[in-house]
């Protein structure tokens, strides 16, 4: 186990230009905030069916009802177009009317916009841990890093997915969505570095989830413009699809059939507050199909009076059914990233290379140029935006929460805006953990279903996430060290000493208190903790629907996307969330068939 040293000791180590480089860097996710060269516009998506919910009807029957027009949601909608009517409602706005979302150049932008408005909603765990939940018609394909792989062999068979299936499902998404990325020096350092320490065989560039190092996808194409589900939208029918966005949902409609409650409906509101109401039309197969996501899927159940009976009455909501899964199970893969600062010039990347070790940890990098945010060609000077973890979001893990008044957060900003650019040179090499065994549960604040819920996701609470944490920091070190990664690496690099100015990157809420108190690897991974946005449960198999994704104990429902998941699938979840939607719809087109007469 690696040593860490005292941060007088790290001071010493490390040159002035990367002592100033690393204590300004807010995180991983500030690498990922960088500008780019190329036009940062996306045309606008030609969808007739897509209107503003204000203009919805205050009534209409539909044959499939879906809530949350995201990573599942689309692919869904698009799909049960094809033969039945289908209504999609997404709470949030189109991602062809903000440049923002499309555009890799302005990926923090989204991330650090804490308005009403925006595609992304902030949320913190109850852990302490900043995350963002989609807010936008394509869900978190519009805000995240923008991985593509898909799940390995043996989730499939766990999941009881038919594997043919599963690979026409993967290849219509692919068609639309993911691309070859081209490796530039430093990604390429990074796989030979994973290579030369042993995380074999070389898989090359690769969708499928196997061990080595392989080049995975990206849903961002070589001009650095993003590819989201809802441009899997292009395959709908036009004729057989409602979509309406800036829709809220309130509550799904039930009626009975003896003591079962069978969904019938849902109530929504527009951005007017004016309440429209959609019906299922008659048959049996007709249904309502929540696809809101990790938190909002849960979180939907809850407020219609589906989950954990003695919760729902404590906030005045009537039970439909007594469903304690509702909310439990909720995981999230904990990631922590080693800062390195290069004396090379680094090229602009997300994440394109990973290292599928054998110990449960998935090594990835990520890299960029500099971190300002000054358009390209300007010479305008305004403050650097480090994305979600940057002073202006007020997340800064070494002043206690009382003290972070506006007057720090824009001294803060001002100090990190006199960083000369060349001391902002380097990259990110980072860990994620594979599973995560540790689980946590999520509940209701209150009865509004724009707010977030509360949820807990319990870091490290197992001790194999702990143990997997400190075997990939132990491999980053050994990448870095690798004759691959020595033309990224200052002569004088020292890996204690990046660790121990790393642990002061405001990655998150946690106070720690410093003053030199050696760190132990352990320590170190729960201090500098970190999303992925790989959250899921909530809904899981087993324990709130069945392997068809039928809500247990209720009829005409179901819930189709991450919050169904036990494990986070592949290095990222993303791609299979978008072949979920497109097999489920294949699969309920086929058993209407059966049903109609």
């Amino acid at each position: 186990m690696a040593s860490v040293l005292s941060s007088a000791q790290a001071m010493a180590v490390l040159s002035s230009a990367q002592v100033m480089a690393v204590l300004t860097v807010a995180s991983f996710f500030a690498l990922l905030c960088i500008s780019q060269q190329g036009d940062p516009s996306s045309p606008s998506a030609n969808y007739t069916f897509m209107k503003d919910a204000v203009h919805a009807p205050r009534m209409a029957d539909y044959d499939y009802i879906i809530i949350g027009g995201g990573t599942a949601g689309c692919p869904l909608a698009a799909t049960l177009s094809d033969r039945s009517r289908v209504l999609l409602l997404e709470r949030g706005g189109s991602p062809y009317e903000d440049a923002r979302v499309l555009s890799m150049a302005h990926f923090s932008d989204v991330l650090a916009d804490t308005s009403a408005s925006s595609p992304s909603q902030r949320f913190v765990s109850e852990d302490g841990v900043i995350n963002s939940r989609p807010r936008v018609l394509g869900g978190g394909s519009c805000i995240n890093a923008g991985f593509f792989t898909r799940a390995g062999a043996g989730y499939v068979r766990a999941a009881g997915w038919d594997p043919r299936e599963v690979r026409a499902a993967y290849r219509w998404v692919e068609d639309v969505v993911a691309f070859r990325p081209a490796l530039g020096p430093w990604q390429a350092a990074v796989r030979r570095g994973l290579l030369e320490t042993g995380v074999i065989p070389d898989n090359g560039f690769t969708y499928d989830h196997i061990p080595g190092t392989k080049v995975g996808g990206s849903i961002f194409d070589e001009d650095g413009r993003r590819h989201t589900a809802a441009d899997l939208l292009r395959y709908a029918n036009q004729d057989g699809i409602d979509l309406y966005l800036r829709a809220r949902v309130s509550r799904i409609l039930f009626r009975y059939k003896g003591t079962k409650p069978v969904a019938e409906g849902v109530v929504y509101h527009d951005s007017r507050g004016n309440a429209h109401t959609a019906y299922l039309s008659p048959g049996a197969a007709s249904e309502v199909i929540l696809s809101a996501g990790a938190l909002g899927s849960p979180q939907q159940l809850m407020l219609s009076g589906i989950g954990p009976a003695d919760h729902l009455r404590s906030l005045g909501i009537d039970v439909v059914l007594d469903l304690p899964g509702v909310g439990q199970g909720m995981s999230d893969n904990p990631m922590n990233a080693i800062y390195v600062p290069s004396p090379s010039p680094v090229e602009v990347s997300l994440i394109q290379v990973v290292g599928i070790t054998q110990f449960g940890s998935y090594i990835e990098g990520a890299s960029g140029a500099n971190w300002n945010s000054h358009p390209s060609g300007t010479q305008t000077q305004r403050p650097r935006n480090l994305g979600m973890f940057s002073p202006q979001t007020g997340q800064l893990a070494t002043v206690p929460p009382k003290e972070r008044t506006p007057e720090a957060i824009a001294r803060a900003v001002e100090a990190m805006s006199q960083v000369p650019d060349a001391a902002l040179r380097g990259g990110f090499i980072l860990e994620k953990v594979l599973g995560p065994q540790s689980t946590g549960h999520l509940a209701l604040r209150n009865l509004n279903p724009d707010d977030n819920p509360s949820v807990r996701f319990n870091y490290f609470a197992h001790p194999d996430d702990l143990r997997r944490c400190v075997a990939g920091i132990s491999a980053i070190e050994r990448v870095i060290r690798s004759r691959a990664f020595s033309r990224f690496t200052y002569p004088n690099f020292a890996f204690p000493a990046a660790l121990n100015v790393t642990a002061d990157f405001p990655v998150n809420t946690l106070y720690r208190r410093g003053g030199g108190d050696p760190r132990a690897l352990e320590q170190f991974c729960r201090d500098t903790v970190m999303t992925i946005w790989h959250y899921h449960g909530g809904c899981q198999v087993g324990r709130v629907v069945d392997r068809n994704y039928k809500v247990l104990g209720v009829e005409a429902l179901r819930v189709i996307d991450g919050s169904t998941f036990n494990a986070s699938p592949g290095t990222n979840p993303q791609a299979t969330v978008m072949m979920l939607g497109r097999y489920m719809g294949v699969k309920l087109l086929k058993e209407r068939m059966l049903l109609e007469p």
